[in-house]
Order: C-alpha cells, then structure tokens, then sequence
C-alpha cells in the first residue's frame, strides 16, 4: 500500500486550498483513509478521516464546518478541502490507511505504518 499526498502550499488567511491523497496497492472500498497534520516539535494531530465500507466521515473540532474529506473511487483518490484557512492551519498534512475511522483519529490508528509524504500548508498574510 503506497499513498502519495500532494495540494499544499502559501497561500493567505480565508482562502482554500484542496489536498488530494492517491492511494495505490487496495481500494477505497476496502480502506479506512485519514488525514493528519503536525506542526513542528508537535503531535501528529488528526483532522479527518473515511471509511471505506461506508463512506463515513469524521472531522476534528479545530476543522469541523470548515474541512470537507471526499473520495473518487475512479481515481483512487481521497481529497481534503480546506476552506476558511486560518494561521493555526498552517502545518505538514499527511494521509494515512488507518484501521478505523471515528472519533478521535489517533495516530496509533494507522495502519502498519501506512503513511504517505507530507504536503506543507503555510496560511499567512
């Protein structure tokens, strides 16, 4: 299994930005995907995630109403919309094949240490 983020990049407060994650290797039927972001010297935090089976989401406090996690079954390909970008958005967004998606999205949750290459997201002015 093999994921390859991408999408990152400056950009300014309240613009929008969409990542994409193309996963090779199994489906997104048969995967639970998420996306996770670290600041430097920080935790990987969970911010969203999708299963596979049934296409449930889960988003993190600090992005819900803001963040929107889709998926193209054609290409593979799970994408993160990232709307209303904020200063504290700013971080290294990387996906993941995790074993569950629910509440929490813990980095323990990855699955055999499925991780793909981290995108930069810089939001400043």
């Amino acid at each position: 299994v093999q994921l390859q983020a991408s999408g990152g990049g400056l950009v300014q407060p309240g613009t929008s930005l969409r990542l994409s994650c193309v996963v090779s290797g199994v489906t997104l039927d048969e995967a639970d995907i998420g996306w996770f972001r670290q600041v430097a010297g920080k935790k990987r935090e969970g911010v969203s995630c999708i299963g596979g089976t049934f296409g449930n989401t889960y988003y993190a406090d600090s992005v819900k109403g803001r963040f929107t996690i889709s998926r193209d079954k054609a290409k593979n390909t799970v994408y993160l919309y990232v709307n209303s970008l904020k200063p504290e958005d700013t971080a290294v967004y990387y996906c993941a094949k995790v074993i569950m998606c629910g509440p929490g999205l813990y980095e323990d949750w990855v699955d055999d240490d499925y991780w793909g290459q981290g995108t930069q997201v810089t939001v400043s002015s």
